[in-house]
């Protein structure tokens, strides 16, 4: 993040206050880090059993925005931890998720630099190597606006939903690329805001899993069907309805945004 251009102003850890990492100043707390510097977001690597104490810590310094790299917090932890959140007005990104990137200005989070370049197109996926493929896929001809990975777990902080409206609003986006996979309803619900006239820029899709064998449990937590909503079928039918194109392969994404 540093070697990117990300401004890293101090760093937490408890009992290594008073060190330094790469230049950078650490803290035993939060409190600690606010009285020496202004902080708009925070990136917690914590390990899940400590990351809640973390995530609430960044929270109660009103920190308005904190990416949650850690996977496997328990869910009623971050059911607890989303409702939290919203009533102080900070923003969760994760957990379980690679971060965010804005091309060129800012990284906060695990996301390789090479596949991204500045340009026009928004990409909000729940999958976090897919993310690199699919940027690098539209690279050379788009570029991309900003890149949200928001997760794979059942209980996340930002769901593709709330990026998509946002995409819808941010001026420097021009099309969205939507990267999903089986299990949950996230991109049947898209479908309907983009069926109902809610989303007018162009989004096209990709979702995979489409050869996930049924009763087996695949890679991510929130990979689950609910009560017929949530299959590889159920999603490829809601965005075909609405006019969403989807790829059968993430080579047809270029293709598809040209279209």
């Amino acid at each position: 993040m540093l070697t990117y251009g990300t401004k890293i102003v101090a760093g937490v850890s408890p009992g290594k206050g008073g060190t330094t990492v790469h230049g950078v100043p650490v803290y035993d707390t939060i409190e600690d880090a606010l009285k020496e510097h202004e902080i708009d977001a925070s990136i917690v690597f914590v390990p899940a059993k400590y990351a809640p104490d973390a995530i609430y810590e960044a929270i109660d310094g009103g920190i308005k925005l904190v990416v949650v790299i850690t996977e496997h917090i328990p869910v009623l932890d971050m059911l607890k931890i989303v409702k939290y959140a919203k009533t102080k007005g900070t923003r969760i990104i994760g957990p379980n998720c690679p971060g965010l990137i804005v091309p060129e200005e800012s990284l906060i989070g695990i996301l390789p630099p090479r596949p991204f370049k500045k340009g026009k197109v928004g990409i909000v996926s729940r999958s976090g190597t897919l993310t690199y493929e699919v940027a690098e896929m539209v690279k050379k001809d788009y570029g991309q606006s900003t890149v949200i990975g928001i997760g794979g777990d059942p209980i996340i902080g930002t769901d593709m939903i709330e990026i998509v409206k946002m995409f819808e609003e941010d001026p420097e986006t021009e099309s969205i690329v939507m990267i999903g996979e089986i299990g949950g309803t996230m991109e049947e619900r898209v479908a309907k805001m983009k069926a109902e006239g809610k989303i007018k820029k162009k989004i096209v899709a990709y979702i995979a899993g489409m050869t996930a064998p049924r009763e087996k449990r695949m890679g991510h937590a929130g990979a689950v069907v609910y009560m017929g909503m949530g299959t590889f079928e159920s999603k490829i039918k809601a965005l075909t309805e609405a006019g969403i194109p989807v790829a059968k392969t993430p080579y047809e994404i270029p293709k598809l945004l040209s279209s």
